[in-house]
């Protein structure tokens, strides 16, 4: 059955694609549009044609499962250039979002009218890729080479009206009026010659657009490789005739498409959705309706958690002990909207319509009415147990109970009320209002309902979520651990901070651990005794080093902020390593990697083994989104499959025995290397 149907209105052939649920320009889709095309110029009534879709969005991109797959006929590119040469004039009719091959689609079109809340984009670069099918030859011809750099290499989509201004598209029609508008385009254009058509345009353009817009964007494209393919493409537009143009974008779009990076790449964006299933979940679990949430905390993360929801829409009632601490608390709230106003990201009216879903209270029983409660306060176990017992007895029933908890167990958490399968947590990362992570910690007896509903709420506030079973740490921080006691031993060996944190940020890390530990607070974790004084990290927080909020860490920083090594904490180093007796050697990059970055890998393996994560992608999910794991190395997962099981094994045996009485290689590790005595993990 085909996924395009045609209909005659008068002269006007009007074409439209049924494909759910985005019309992806898969097989059918290509196959329906070619014979669609053909259809019309064979038939003498027709004077023009309309290309539109059903559904609440035009061609939302092509279908990025056939990727890799060998190619089946007709090519997106043969149905655009069929469409672009066609000798009658065809119009897109965009509605919803028009991406990558839908972009390209109606760029082969020889006009282009868009419903005023339509987007229009070639998000590929994010999938480690470029416009495939002529989008890099066709963009620049039609809105100039500074915008289509903007829109083929960083990847984000204009707004209808932003691409009326720019020439994207040539009319604007009001939703519900969309197709009619484009048949009564069509039938005004439908006579008039010559017919415009992209590809015969001429381009000319300043070279040195391209120099100043890789610096302006360095820093954002360091490390990726698609990027700097789009910029290429596009200088070809400037450069090569238009068929010459075509030929070298398709050389570099299967360059890419073969490389490491888009693999990763799309590894990541397939992962995502994976991380959404939940295993061993009721058929018929459903999820409970959130009204109103309750957050116990105001500060850095009580307050980010709260405005995740407020920005959502939903009401919030944050608690706090001390009036001092609330007020700050919700000055920050109000700072953070304010400066988003500032900045043109939410209108100036919309600050007080959030703030005025935000409820201070000073006393635990506010929270009585809430659907959902969060917990967001010191890291103690004590003190977690005593707030739920508390909730427990002033909470109404079937309200879901979390915790924020980094590491604590939250089935001893759940234990101390009369309702654990109401018990949960959830995992925020700092800054809670923008990073995107968050980890779902199914207890043991968390309901099924709670879970559902926890995850689908992490839609809601554009969170990623990933369940975790639990365990010290859950996924990532359990899996950072390692890493953490690694670095500190490689300081005492030997190698310096600096020298640690660029083996990371060379590898694609925003920064590596001693620059996230001065950023996050040195003294997170601290037992806080001046006189106990049993590691560098003691001795830095003893003398009130205790990161970038006290100006000194593992760092110097000056007013700005801005990192120097520091002559004191080479001294404190030097002073452990005489009283440990340890003699300093040279540290190679290739250790640095096998004993911070290998051991990650070993512990994402374990916890596959012990079934804390339900899957390896989402371990890679929680590494991208929640510790910066470079999204073109695919998380560590991912990347321990480039890397080769066996390679990682030998570089882990090789320092077995600075890693501690307790470490194993897992056994799904061994078993992928196909090791012998290695068994199959249940």
């Amino acid at each position: 059955m085909s996924v395009v149907k045609t209909r005659l209105d008068g002269a006007i052939m009007v074409i439209v694609a049924d494909s759910p649920p985005v019309n992806a320009l898969g097989t059918k889709a290509r196959h329906g549009l070619d014979a669609a095309i053909g259809e019309a110029l064979a038939d003498p009534a027709v004077e023009a044609m309309v290309i539109a879709c059903a559904g609440s969005t035009f061609f939302a991109g092509a279908d990025i499962t056939e990727f890799g797959k060998p190619p089946a006929e007709p090519r997106l590119p043969q149905v655009i250039t069929t469409i672009e040469r066609s000798a009658k004039p065809v119009v897109a009719a965009i509605h919803g979002t028009a991406l990558g091959g839908g972009c390209e689609l109606a760029l082969g079109c020889h006009y282009r009218i868009a419903a005023r809340s339509a987007r229009i984009g070639t998000p590929e670069v994010q999938l480690g890729l470029l416009p495939g099918a002529g989008g890099t030859q066709r963009l620049p011809r039609l809105i100039g080479v500074v915008q289509a750099l903007e829109m083929v290499a960083l990847g984000q989509p204009v707004p209808a009206t932003r691409a009326k201004e720019i020439g994207l598209v040539d009319r604007l029609a009001d939703p519900g009026a969309l197709l009619d508008d484009a048949i009564a385009f069509a039938r005004e254009i439908s006579l008039a010659r010559p017919i415009p058509r992209i590809c015969d345009r001429t381009l000319t353009a300043d070279e040195s657009i391209f120099e100043t817009f890789r610096q302006q964007h360095a820093r954002k494209f360091k490390g990726f490789d698609a990027p700097e393919a789009n910029i290429r493409c596009v200088e070809a537009a400037v450069r090569l005739p238009f068929a010459e143009g075509l030929a070298f974008e398709r050389d570099r779009f299967f360059e890419l498409m073969n490389g490491s990076q888009s693999a990763a790449q799309r590894h990541i964006f397939f992962a995502q959705r994976k991380a959404a299933r939940i295993d061993g979940i009721a058929d018929n679990a459903t999820s409970r309706a959130i009204g109103k949430v309750g957050v116990i905390g105001a500060g850095t993360m009580g307050t980010g958690i709260a405005m995740n929801f407020l920005s959502a829409g939903i009401p919030v009632t944050i608690v706090e002990n001390q009036q001092e601490a609330l007020d700050r608390g919700v000055a920050t709230i109000r700072s953070t909207y304010q400066v988003s106003a500032a900045k043109g990201r939410i209108k100036p009216a919309q600050v007080e319509e959030t703030m005025g879903l935000l409820t201070p209270a000073m006393a635990l029983d506010d929270l009585a009415d809430c659907d959902l409660v969060i917990e967001a306060v010191f890291e103690n176990l004590d003190i977690k147990k005593l707030i739920f017992r508390r909730l427990d007895a002033i909470v109404k029933l079937g309200a879901i109970l979390a915790s924020n908890t980094s590491y604590l167990d939250i089935d001893e958490i759940a234990a101390v009320t009369s309702r654990p399968g109401d018990v949960l947590g959830l995992h925020f990362f700092s800054p809670a209002n923008v990073m995107k992570l968050l980890e779902v910690v199914r207890g043991d007896k968390t309901a099924d309902d709670v879970l559902v509903t926890a995850m689908a709420l992490a839609k809601t506030i554009r969170k990623i979520a990933v369940v975790a079973r639990v365990c010290y740490g859950f996924i990532g921080n359990r899996m950072l651990l390692p890493r953490k006691e690694q670095a500190a031993q490689l300081l005492l060996e030997g190698a310096s901070p600096a020298q640690i944190d660029k083996v990371h940020t060379d590898f694609g890390m925003p920064m590596g651990p001693f620059q996230m530990s001065d950023l996050a607070g040195v003294d997170i974790g601290w037992h806080r005794d001046d006189g106990r004084i049993e590691s560098i990290r003691d001795a830095l927080c003893a003398e009130g080093r205790w990161g970038q909020k006290s100006r000194a860490g593992y760092y110097d920083y000056d007013d700005q902020r801005r990192p120097r090594e520091s002559a004191r904490v080479t001294d404190i180093i030097s002073r452990f390593r005489t009283q440990a007796g340890v003699s300093p050697r040279e540290i190679t990059t290739e250790e640095i990697v096998e004993r911070t970055l290998y051991t990650i890998i070993n512990e994402g393996f374990r916890l596959l083994d012990e079934g804390i994560a339900q899957r390896a992608s989402d371990v890679d999910v929680v590494w991208v989104f929640g510790y910066g794991w470079p999204v073109y190395r695919g998380g560590p997962m991912f990347w321990a499959d480039l890397e080769g099981a066996e390679g990682i094994i030998a570089g882990l045996e090789k320092h077995e025995g600075r890693f501690g009485p307790d470490f194993v290689i897992a056994q799904s590790l061994r078993l992928k290397a196909g090791m012998p005595g290695a068994v199959q993990v249940e």
